[in-house]
């Protein structure tokens, strides 16, 4: 069992920043790869970004590419979302997500695929 707890979310300036964090309590952090996801009012859950269970691959949607970063910290149980260069349409609730995979992430995860779901954080960006 796994529990994910977000943080870091807020209220912004359009062109402005936040950082996501994501503390994750339970066995075996390492064993999982994460993701973080989003949903906008009205719209169903999407993909943002996922990284391997050793940081050493990662993945983005093609919307946040350039802008945000995803990171983990294996001795905090922690997986991080730097978002930079934030715009109205970047405003949801954001979502992180555990799968237990060790492989090579070469793609999006999937929502079908993940084992474990935070609670969210709002993120709203202000234009």
């Amino acid at each position: 069992q796994v529990q994910l707890v977000e943080s870091g979310g807020g209220l912004v300036q359009a062109g402005g920043s936040l950082r996501l964090s994501c503390a994750a309590s339970g066995r075996s952090f390492s064993n999982y790869a994460m993701g973080w996801f989003r949903q906008a009012p009205r719209k169903e859950r999407r993909f943002v970004a996922a990284i391997s269970w050793s940081g050493a691959s990662t993945y983005y949607a093609d919307s946040v590419k350039g802008r945000f970063t995803i990171s983990r910290d294996n001795a905090k149980n922690t997986v991080y979302l730097q978002m930079n260069s934030l715009n109205s349409e970047d405003t949801a609730d954001y979502y992180c997500a555990a799968r237990s995979f060790r492989g090579v992430i070469r793609g999006p995860m999937d929502v079908g695929a993940v084992d474990y779901w935070g609670k969210g954080t709002l993120v709203t960006v202000s234009s």
